[in-house]
């Protein structure tokens, strides 16, 4: 298949995105060959200003702009505001995460940006959303999943609520995002026009509750619990996690052809003849049972034997990897999502590439995220005809 042009080739996007939201859909974006122009004020946007406290901002950082130009401009400063406008004037796409009301207050919000560019997809992510009662509610990640239920579901039974481990909030509502915009696009190559669309994180959030709703709606008068490594609804076993010899591993039997294929690789062929495992529901019902089964043969293996034996039989299982046996996986580095960056200031670092492929044409190597307006002289020239030392003159009066 000849190469092809990256499907968002010839675009420009204003990135305003901030901390993992915003940028990660900007991210996405650039690596699918958009012209991304990552707008910082003056002091840099807050994980910049986190990474000068330490505590792991960098590589973050870094990930979430590789690919990207970064400029400057203070929409604080009257300047900054016509700027801004000039920019938007010459590009397809603004996307901000901001708290909902700023850039209103600004005076670049999407009715004022929109009816200078009528063109213009203006993209905006929050916490709760542009209206209701919760939308002026302070959303971070871990409020998010709170707020969503999902932390309410997440943990053993007996002990405390527990956030998940990642930022699944950010980057679920960060993915969103990118497919409201190029869905948005798509609008526009038959319109003409632009939209404002917007994505709540809450909202993002909310559907992978799917097997805990289906809990209440069919155990209405029943608690709703926490059930660790067990899924979700309670309604499929085995499902859950195993200690083995060197580790962890997971098992799931989502239909019968499984489990009498679990039951041959652990060499207990009897297994689905037991009315008490003979099918999931029975299995569900004794499902202290089952697992203890499951556990037992696991006990006694490491984890490629489990795999292997898994893997011979068509069950679906995988080892608990940490994140140094991910970094290193041939699988994940062959395709290509683990990229390594020779960065100019963090030195050799790895970082996950972008997991959408578009075939025909080639991955678009991650380069170095720049340094705060690294790309000043060169963006404003570009897009508005200013010459450097019109843009230096910017600087100190303050507008970038």
């Amino acid at each position: 298949m000849p190469d092809r042009p990256p499907p968002l080739a010839g675009l420009t996007v204003i990135d305003l995105g901030q901390v993992y939201q915003g940028p990660y859909a900007g991210l996405l974006m650039a690596k699918a060959g958009a012209n991304v122009i990552k707008v910082e004020p003056p002091h840099g946007e807050p994980l910049r200003v986190r990474e000068a406290l330490g505590g792991g901002a960098s590589l973050p950082l870094a990930m979430l702009n590789s690919n990207k130009r970064a400029i400057t401009l203070n929409l604080k400063s009257p300047r900054g505001v016509e700027l801004l406008k000039a920019l938007i004037a010459k590009a397809d796409v603004l996307l901000e995460n901001f708290a909902p009301g700023v850039m209103d207050k600004l005076g670049v919000g999407a009715e004022v940006l929109m009816a200078a560019n009528p063109r213009l997809i203006y993209a905006s992510a929050t916490g709760y959303g542009l209206t209701g009662p919760e939308r002026d509610n302070l959303a971070m990640d871990i409020t998010i999943q709170a707020a969503s239920g999902a932390i309410s579901v997440t943990g053993f039974e007996d002990g405390p609520p527990v956030k998940a481990g990642p930022a699944i909030a950010d980057f679920l509502s960060g993915t969103h995002l990118y497919g409201a915009i190029v869905t948005a696009l798509y609008e526009r190559e038959r319109t003409g026009r632009g939209r404002l669309v917007e994505v709540a994180m809450i909202e993002a959030m909310f559907p992978t509750l799917a097997s805990n709703l289906g809990m209440i709606h069919n155990n209405p008068d029943r608690p709703l619990g926490r059930t660790g490594n067990r899924h979700g609804g309670l309604a499929v076993s085995p499902y859950n996690v195993y200690a083995c010899k060197d580790g962890w591993f997971a098992i799931i039997c989502t239909n019968e052809e499984h489990w009498r294929s679990l039951a041959r690789a652990m060499g207990r062929p009897e297994l689905p003849d037991d009315p008490r495992f003979s099918t999931n529901a029975e299995r569900v019902k004794h499902m202290a049972e089952t697992d203890a089964i499951v556990e037992a043969w696991a006990a006694n293996l490491t984890r490629a034997e489990i795999f292997a034996a898994a893997g011979a039989h068509r069950v679906p299982a995988a080892p608990v990897r940490d994140l140094y046996e991910v970094l290193d996986n041939e699988h994940m580095k062959g395709r290509g999502m683990i990229e390594v960056i020779d960065h100019p200031s963090l030195g050799r670092i790895s970082v996950p590439g972008s997991p959408l492929r578009y075939h025909g044409t080639p991955q678009t190597p991650a380069t170095p995220s720049p340094s705060i307006g690294a790309d000043n002289v060169e963006v404003y020239g570009e897009l508005l005809g200013l010459a450097p030392e019109k843009v230096e003159a910017l600087k100190i009066e303050g507008a970038i």
